[in-house]
C-alpha cells in the first residue's frame, strides 16, 4: 500500500480517505492508475482531477452507502460498480444501520485486497465474464436463532465471509476460541482467494508439480485431512516446515495460507517503504534494514522481499511490546516457509505458465 498526496493541496491523504482535510476536495480512487485523486464536480455531474483533467470520472454505485471511494471512467451505459464491488454477488440487508455498518467495514477490507491483486496484474473476471470460475463475493448475515451460522470460505470462485467476522468483539471470540495467533477481515481475503487462484494458477497448470513438491498431495481426501486435524492438532515439529498450524491440515490448506502472508508481507513492506521507515536494530548490521525506497510489488526476487521484511516485523512486534499489545506478526518464516512463499512470488510472476 503506497500513500497519496492530495492534487489540490499536496496533503498526505490515505487510501480510505474520501474527503481531504486541509481542502475539503472530494477524494476518488482509479485502480487502473493506482491513484487517489482530488476531485471537482462539473455541470453535468461527473468529476475531473488535476491529475487527468481530460478523463471524466463518477462514484461506483455502493459509494452512495459509505461502502466504496473507487472511480468508473464515464461512458453512457458504463458500468455503475467500480473494479472490486462488480465482483460483489450478494450483500447483507443494509437498511439495518447494524448491517451496514458491518459491510462498510467488510468493503474496506476487501478493497485492500483488491489493490494488492491489482497491482500483481492477477486475473479478476466476474461471474458473468467466467460462470465456472469467475470471482463472486457473498457477504451474509446469520438467520434468526436455531439456524447453522454462516461459515466463511470459498468454493469454486465464490468466496463467502459471514458479516460477524466485521464484530472485533466476536472476531476475537472467533479467534480465541480456535486457538489462532491471528484473525483479521483482510486474513480472511487473503486466504480465501488464495483457493481461489489455486484454481487458477496452480490446478491442471504446469505449476502442478512443483506445487506438489512444496506443499504436498493436494489429491489426498480434503475432508477426512480436515478431521485429523481438528481431531490432533498439528503434529510436532510444525512451525519449522508451515507459516501457521492450520496449514498443516491440508496441502490447499497450506498454499492459502501462504498466500495470505505472501499479500501480508508485499502490502506491509510497500506501506513501510511508502512511510521512509528504516528498520535497523541498534549494533545490527546494513542485514537488518528496511530500504525506504523499495516496491515489493515490481520486485522479481522474493529472498529480498523476505531480507525486507524481517528487520519490519521485529521493529512492528516491538512496538506492539511496548504498548502491551500482542506481536502484529507471530509468526516466523523458516527456511521452508520463505521456500514456500517464493513458489507463491513466482507463481503470480507467471514463473510458470507456458
Amino acid at each position: 500500500m503506497k500513500l497519496f498526496n492530495c492534487d489540490h493541496c499536496g496533503n498526505t491523504i490515505y487510501f480510505e480517505n474520501a474527503v481531504c482535510e486541509v481542502c475539503g476536495h472530494q477524494l476518488g480512487y482509479i485502480p487502473g492508475k493506482n491513484a487517489l485523486v482530488s476531485l471537482v464536480q462539473n455541470d453535468g455531474g461527473n468529476w475531473t482531477s488535476p491529475a487527468f483533467p481530460d478523463q471524466p470520472y463518477v462514484f461506483c454505485t455502493n459509494a452512495q452507502h459509505g461502502a466504496c471511494n473507487w472511480l468508473i471512467e464515464a461512458a453512457p451505459g458504463g458500468d455503475v460498480f467500480c473494479a472490486a464491488c462488480r465482483h460483489n454477488e450478494t450483500i447483507p440487508p443494509i437498511e439495518q444501520p447494524e448491517n451496514l455498518s458491518r459491510w462498510q467495514t467488510i468493503e474496506r477490507a476487501k478493497k485492500r485486497l483488491f489493490y494488492s491483486l491489482i497491482e500483481l496484474g492477477l486475473p479478476l473476471q466476474t461471474r458473468g465474464e467466467d460462470p465456472q470460475h469467475g470471482l463472486a463475493f457473498r457477504f451474509l448475515a446469520d438467520e434468526p436463532a436455531g439456524s447453522a451460522p454462516v461459515m466463511t470460505g470459498h468454493e469454486n470462485g465464490i468466496i463467502t465471509i459471514a458479516l460477524l467476522e466485521a464484530d472485533d468483539a466476536e472476531r476475537e471470540k472467533r479467534r480465541t476460541q480456535m486457538g489462532e495467533p491471528y484473525r483479521t477481515l483482510l486474513g480472511h481475503f487473503r486466504h480465501e482467494i488464495g483457493h481461489h487462484y489455486w484454481d487458477l494458477l496452480v490446478d491442471n497448470t504446469p505449476a502442478i508439480e512443483p506445487f506438489r513438491a512444496l506443499f504436498g498431495d493436494d489429491r489426498a481426501d480434503y475432508g477426512a485431512a480436515l478431521q485429523t486435524y481438528y481431531a490432533n492438532g498439528a503434529p510436532l515439529g510444525w512451525p519449522q516446515t508451515h507459516i501457521s498450524a492450520y496449514a498443516t491440515s491440508h496441502p490447499w490448506e497450506d498454499f492459502a495460507e501462504t498466500w495470505a502472508h505472501y499479500l501480508h508481507i508485499t502490502d506491509t513492506v510497500e506501506m513501510a517503504a511508502a512511510f521512509g521507515v528504516h528498520a535497523r536494530p541498534k549494533g545490527q548490521g546494513e542485514s537488518l534494514a528496511v530500504d525506504a525506497d523499495f516496491n515489493p510489488y515490481r520486485q522479481q526476487d522474493f529472498a529480498t522481499i523476505a531480507d525486507h521484511w524481517v528487520p519490519l516485523a521485529l521493529l512492528l512486534n516491538n512496538l506492539n511490546r511496548a504498548m502491551g499489545h500482542p506481536d502484529a506478526y507471530p509468526f516466523v518464516l523458516t527456511p521452508a516457509v520463505v521456500e514456500k512463499l517464493g513458489f507463491v512470488h513466482d507463481l503470480v510472476h507467471g514463473r510458470f505458465a507456458q
